[in-house]
């Protein structure tokens, strides 16, 4: 494994100037932790499926997206031996959760770009590809004020992420694409000749593409590790920005307090593998998969605490 200290240094190279210094804030006293909120009688499945809504937003009226393809890591902007440990822990995540990667040379799905200002590479991104960042397809991204808010503030990190809602039956698009035509030029749109009932649908939420932007001053106070895993949450999942996680145990609040985690916690692993673990994202209502996956998410931690050793 790469040692923090080198990784360091090589994040260091990916910036014109040596990264400031930075002393993690001081964690508010009063704040309640969700360990605590459990041990003093919150039912552990309220407060999973708190943790499912503030981590995750699907597009509008879409269920949350997943990979089902091969998912293959590009980094960009890195220094080779560093960027090759973020491609390899971000791989293995995905692997643990049965996706196929790509092979060497492969067609990058998962963009990391390094950068020494995020708002100013988000914007020049989609100003040079805007058909990458907003293809028009209804379900297939946050819309035009979520682009707004990813090229906008000084985020340490930001993404975009991309899904196609697919039809289940035939692995085919189940909507129609802006400039897309058939074999006579004509507008194309898809057709569905089956239906699921009102509990589920045959329409499926696939991950297309994910694209992140890492402002390099604003992480250098992390690890490899804590940054690599960060990274794998952000690339695995549609993870909210805006999302309120400050009072959960998730990897997603190292930027802000390196001292929460090292790596992923039992919940993030738990809410991924619940994400992953069947095909309930064909469900019609997005509220039904958060909450099935909220009680997978208090099943599986309540397992471990009662699997682990008493003191």
């Amino acid at each position: 494994m790469l040692a923090a200290t080198a990784f360091a240094a090589l994040l260091a190279t990916a910036a014109p100037q040596d990264p400031p210094v930075q002393d993690p804030p001081v964690q508010d006293p009063t704040e309640v932790r969700v360990d605590d909120i459990v041990v003093l009688g919150r039912p552990l499945d309220e407060a999973a499926r708190d943790f499912v809504y503030s981590l995750s937003v699907p597009a509008r009226g879409r269920g949350l997206a997943r990979w089902r393809d091969t998912v293959c890591v590009g980094v960009v902007n890195l220094r080779g031996e560093a960027a090759q440990y973020l491609a390899d822990v971000i791989s293995t995540r995905a692997e643990d959760l049965g996706l196929q990667i790509g092979a060497p040379g492969c067609s990058p799905n998962v963009i990391i770009t390094f950068a020494d200002d995020g708002a100013t590479m988000a914007r020049a991104m989609v100003e040079a590809e805007p058909a990458a960042f907003r293809v028009g397809g209804s379900g297939m991204d946050l819309g035009r004020a979520a682009l707004g808010r990813f090229q906008e503030g000084d985020a340490p990190v930001r993404w975009w992420h991309m899904a196609l809602p697919i039809n289940s039956e035939t692995g085919r698009i189940a909507v129609r694409i802006p400039g897309e035509t058939d074999n006579e030029g004509n507008p194309s749109a898809p057709s569905i000749s089956t239906f699921g009932s009102l509990l589920t649908t045959i329409i499926r939420d696939d991950l297309n593409k994910v694209i992140i932007i890492v402002d390099v001053d604003g992480v250098a106070h992390l690890t490899a590790p804590q940054l690599a895993d960060y990274l794998s949450m952000v690339a695995l999942a549609q993870i909210d920005p805006r999302g309120e996680i400050a009072g959960f145990p998730t990897i997603l609040n190292v930027v802000e307090n390196p001292a929460v985690a090292d790596s992923m916690t039992d919940w993030d692993l738990a809410f991924l593998e619940a994400l992953y673990r069947d095909d309930r994202a064909m469900r019609r209502n997005p509220a039904a998969l958060a909450s099935s996956i909220a009680s997978d998410l208090a099943r599986d931690l309540r397992a471990e605490q009662e699997a682990a050793p008493e003191n």
